[in-house]
């Protein structure tokens, strides 16, 4: 499974540098940068905070791609 986001979308839609998101979250510029590269994904608190910051759902800005294994 696989994590995908629409930070960058949702961020330039604010005109929202990485820098202004990262320091509403609490993170580096680096961290939030590697989450919308799909290099990191982040962790549940993130997420909310990150979805919070850009003032969308959590399921408007991240979503799951791919299936479970089945039992």
């Amino acid at each position: 499974m696989t994590i995908r986001n629409r930070i960058r979308e949702l961020r330039f839609g604010r005109r929202m540098t990485q820098e202004e998101l990262a320091l509403r979250v609490g993170v580096s510029r680096q961290t939030i940068m590697s989450i919308e590269n799909g290099h990191t994904n982040p962790s549940v608190l993130l997420a909310f905070k990150i979805a919070k910051a850009l003032e969308s759902p959590i399921d408007h800005v991240f979503s799951v791609e791919g299936r479970l294994v089945p039992i």
